[in-house]
């Protein structure tokens, strides 16, 4: 089937290349510097690549894996529980990905001859797809797809001319939201390097054991900072700081809940944003993937906390350990513990000693039944903690660059929105691209 303007009906199978994954053997995982990332469905999110928790190959035998190494622009999708509740579990590879090699159970999507790899990401991403995948796997036990399934999904197909131009008006956007995330990421990066070497590496008390004055620190927040070391049940931390327990820290530690799912009342109207565990990205939480109403906040053991309380995930590998950050008042599932910093210590700080502690709050999850921890144990976990005054001096000055990850996630969401907004009506063709969209999408080819 086709129609006037050279659009005609076709199927992945026809038009793309798919290839499945390696059986990788868990056993030969590697946490060697000198590896090469495995992209399992895990690393799969809703449009995005996620890196954390990721198993690695030796390097050395790279070559003989030819075939599975990914390439820019690949689209990669989840073929075991490959549509979750917060959406479709796809993503295309980015230069900042590579290298990596795919894994048994995910899918790669390339283009052919007559289909764009930029245009096949948008069609992956597109609800039609998305419903064809729901559709597959609605009432399975253990949700999983197949590369035949995939190939069969049928759509209507532009002419190339057509999909380059879409992409181009589409990748626009991804561009600036794939930039947005990785300057977050550096800021990110920024407050952890910070928070390790005041809090962690002791770097500027070791500077002064050695008659050095510490580095890049102004004189009032370096008289902060002691002189000498002192024995603690932790080891050698700074003289006169503590060993405490996180709760010691918190105004308040506790956890959400669920408002029964029948009661349509609890539910609609939608106002208070209700957060799970798998959205928590170690980021500001802007929007919620589902809010509950008043009535369901009241009737229930969900609570409202104000911005700037940390979520902190509780259950399930692989997001146990994983936080976000209230931007707005807001709530939570069971799944989640709400902790509140003391004032004097700040958000920032805690923030740090939670990436600090999830490694072994981790570990004590993988010992557990449910691979889960409790309240308690989170409340209990010990840390070394400074005066707070020195706690505040850090969180005063990583505040101006959490904020600016606030912005740029705000804009991210803006961005995505209108994406989402363009896409279905440029992949059905209710939207024309304009003739000079085609000459600047020919032209840049060109040079």
């Amino acid at each position: 089937m086709s129609n006037a303007s050279g659009w005609k009906e076709t199927t992945l199978g026809a038009e793309a290349d798919l290839l499945t994954g390696f059986p990788f053997k868990s056993e030969r995982y590697s946490d060697s510097p000198d590896t090469i990332p495995l992209v399992r469905g895990d690393n799969i999110v809703q449009g995005a690549m996620r890196w954390d928790g990721v198993k690695r190959w030796p390097l050395a035998e790279r070559g003989d894996y030819a075939l599975y190494e990914l390439r820019e622009g690949d689209v990669v999708l989840a073929m075991d529980r490959p549509w979750i509740e917060a959406g479709l579990k796809y993503a295309a590879i980015s230069k900042h990905d590579l290298p990596c090699l795919l894994v048994q159970r995910t899918a790669r999507l390339r283009g052919g001859p007559k289909l764009d790899t930029r245009f096949l990401r948008y069609l992956i991403g597109s609800r039609e797809f998305t419903q064809h995948i729901h559709a597959i796997t609605t009432g399975t036990a253990v949700p999983h797809i197949s590369g035949k399934q995939i190939k069969d999904f049928t759509f209507m197909l532009p002419p190339l001319a057509e999909q380059k131009a879409i992409a181009a008006v589409l990748g626009a956007l991804d561009d600036k939201i794939e930039l947005n995330r990785r300057m977050n990421a550096t800021l990110e990066a920024m407050a952890r390097a910070l928070f390790q070497s005041w809090f962690v590496d002791f770097d500027p008390v070791r500077a002064k054991l050695d008659g050095r004055p510490p580095a890049a620190l102004d004189p009032a927040t370096a008289a902060l900072f002691p002189e000498h070391l002192e024995d603690s049940p932790l080891g050698h931390i700074p003289k006169g700081w503590e060993v405490k327990t996180i709760e010691s820290l918190c105004d308040v530690i506790t956890s959400g809940g669920t408002p029964a799912r029948m009661n349509k009342a609890y539910w609609e109207p939608a106002t208070v944003p209700w957060f799970k565990t798998g959205e928590l990205l170690d980021g500001p939480l802007i929007d919620a993937e589902e809010s509950i109403s008043e009535e369901g906040l009241a009737n229930s053991s969900c609570k409202l906390w104000p911005a700037g309380t940390i979520l902190f995930a509780l259950y399930a590998s692989p997001t146990v350990g994983r936080f976000g950050v209230l931007t707005k008042p807001g709530t939570a599932n069971q799944a989640a513990a709400a902790l509140i910093a003391k004032p004097a210590y700040g958000v920032p700080f805690l923030m740090g000693l939670l990436y600090e502690a999830r490694a072994e709050l981790q570990r004590v999850a993988v010992g557990a039944a449910q691979q889960n921890i409790n309240q308690g144990v989170l409340k209990n976990h010990v840390v070394v903690a400074p005066p707070p005054a020195l706690a505040k001096a850090y969180s005063d000055k990583v505040a101006p660059w959490f904020e600016q990850r606030i912005k740029l996630a705000e804009q991210s969401r803006t961005l995505a929105t209108l994406r989402d907004t363009l896409l279905p009506k440029l992949l059905s063709g209710e939207l024309p691209i304009r003739e000079e969209s085609l000459y600047a999408e020919n032209h840049r080819t060109r040079i």
